[in-house]
């Protein structure tokens, strides 16, 4: 399908979002100074960026030109591979006493049905890790966006945190996760951690998801361990019962309980339906098929033809032996069971008891470690994955700064571009459609009687407009043009013949003169009929 172009209201719309764009630039240009870290990518990433040397990671990033755009982006350029790469800041950001908000872009241009599209925000190399070594294993603060694959559908948001009383690191994964967006537009993320505990998300400058890093409702597992513990060393007694209920001692079975009873019994009411058809098997030989050709007796055994429903029994109630259907038995109560009753001696479902929790802390707010560099590590299978724009900042205000002058223009431009392509689509279903119910039409027309003659002609036009569709008013015009033709020439009539004169026989030598005679006149006829009718252009075709 070809683009098709911009309407001149459109255009008017493009131009005044460049120019309001352009404006929002200068604006901004005084909060780069507020950037703790920006990355465009409008320069190449080499020398600047460290991509893993580590074997596993073999994907090849490139400095590619968002689709569409004049913009450069980090580009994921091959299917199914391994990603690593990453940029240390000039200066470590920690995360404790103020507000850091953490921004990117991606667009996922190939879409995403495989893969992850999240940044790592690791801790000093200090914690162990080299950039020429980054890899799964680096130690990170923050992991931070979209990943999807299977059942997998969010917006990651996860802390990796020191316990105070084990000095283990532990991963806090945000509950209930926003989901991806499912388009192949440019998608800013934005993650602003507050001194308050809280966290915000936010997908093209529109909250999706708030919460609290010290709340057990909103992080999995919960930052601040329970106070208490169940005791491992605590044991069920061995006399403790846990049954609500049991059989009644006392009780006794009647004495007319059968057990033997049978549950089914024969109905001896039923009577044998009228027509049924005794001997008729339900199944017989298909009397279609036949023995292979390349059947050996010797090798395969004796061929047998398939079995198929007996045609006969489809009218009739049955087919075969009639035997006597089966029902309930009224005598049957089966296997006597005493009734229940409480138990005098259930003390409850036993649960050991709960004891305080070595590993429990308090905190006021959490012990971030600080952020050192900005890492991508992957696995996708999918290519055409695009990062731009990484901001690191304080202040929100500054994010939304950035949204207005880098992410808002691009995207206003692939919006309008997806209208267009799906109302050419729509159109284009519609347009289908309609010729379908044409064509359609059209050889229900040539199948009319009196239009016999005409019929090869008329498919050739329907198979000239089904193999070019921009064809089809013409193709149209054209059997209208026949049937009209025929019509009137079915009602005034065709050319007259021209009358025979019969000329005296005077010799025997003139009979064969006259036999030419006849001929020519009716050769005449023949032509004149034939140029009467329509001749069927034979059509070259390749």
């Amino acid at each position: 399908m070809g683009e098709r172009k911009l309407t001149p209201p459109r255009i008017v719309t493009v131009l005044l979002l460049v120019c309001a764009a352009s404006f929002q630039l200068l604006r901004a240009s005084d909060d780069v100074d507020d950037a703790i870290f920006y990355e465009s990518f409008d320069e190449n990433f080499e020398g600047r960026w460290i991509v893993s040397q580590k074997d596993e990671y073999n994907g090849a990033w490139k400095h590619e030109k968002s689709e569409g755009h004049d913009d450069y982006g980090l580009l994921v350029s091959e299917k199914a591979r391994k990603y690593a790469i990453v940029k240390e800041l000039d200066e470590p950001v920690t995360l404790k006493d103020e507000s850091v908000v953490l921004q990117f872009e991606t667009r996922l241009q190939n879409g995403l049905e495989c893969g992850g599209a999240y940044l790592k925000y690791l801790r000093p190399q200090e914690a162990g890790w080299k950039p020429k070594g980054f890899d799964n294993e680096s130690p990170y603060s923050v992991m931070f966006g979209p990943d999807k694959c299977g059942a997998t559908n969010k917006v990651h948001f996860i802390f990796k945190h020191k316990n105070p009383k084990t000095g283990e690191y532990v991963e806090h994964h945000l509950k209930y996760p926003p989901s991806v967006p499912s388009d192949k537009l440019t998608h800013v993320y934005t993650a602003i951690l507050k001194p308050d505990n809280e966290l915000r998300i936010l997908i093209d400058g529109e909250e999706k998801k708030k919460a609290n890093f010290l709340s057990s409702e909103d992080f999995e597992p919960a930052l601040i361990p329970p106070k208490t513990i169940p005791d491992p060393d605590d044991n069920k007694p061995e006399d403790w019962d846990e049954r609500a209920k049991i059989p009644d001692p006392n009780a006794v079975k009647p004495d007319d309980w059968d057990e033997d009873a049978p549950m089914e019994i024969l109905d001896e009411e039923a009577e044998k339906p009228e027509g049924w058809l005794d001997d008729e098997p339900e199944e017989i030989d298909d009397p279609e098929a036949t023995k292979p050709e390349d059947w050996d007796d010797e090798e395969d055994g004796e061929w047998e033809a398939p079995k198929i429903d007996n045609p006969k029994c489809d009218s009739a109630p049955g087919c075969g032996e009639w035997k006597r259907p089966m029902k309930r038995n009224p005598a049957y109560k089966g296997k006597w069971h005493a009734p229940l009753i409480d138990n005098p001696a259930y003390k409850g479902i036993w649960k050991p008891r709960d004891i305080p929790n070595p590993d429990y802390f308090e905190l006021e707010k959490p012990d971030f470690e600080p952020i050192a560099a900005i890492g991508i590590e992957i696995w996708t299978m999918q290519d055409g994955i695009l990062f731009d724009n990484m901001l690191i900042a304080k202040d929100d205000k500054v994010a939304a700064s950035y949204r207005e002058t880098t992410w808002k223009p691009k995207f206003a431009v692939e919006k309008e571009k997806q209208k267009e392509e799906e109302d050419s689509v729509a159109a284009s279903s519609g347009l289908a459609d309609l010729q379908k119910k044409v064509f359609d039409l059209l050889y229900k027309i040539a199948d009319i009687p009196f239009l016999s003659d005409y019929k090869l002609k008329i498919h050739d036009l329907i198979e000239k407009g089904e193999k070019q569709p921009n064809l089809t008013i013409g193709i149209l015009v054209s059997v209208v043009v026949v049937f009209l033709t025929i019509f009137f020439k079915l009602i005034f009539g065709g050319k007259k013949k021209p009358a025979r004169v019969e000329k005296p026989s005077p010799a025997p030598k003139e009979t064969k003169a006259n036999e030419s005679g006849v001929e020519n006149e009716e050769n005449k006829e023949k032509e004149e009929t034939s140029a009467a009718a329509p001749r069927r252009r034979t059509t070259r075709r390749d």
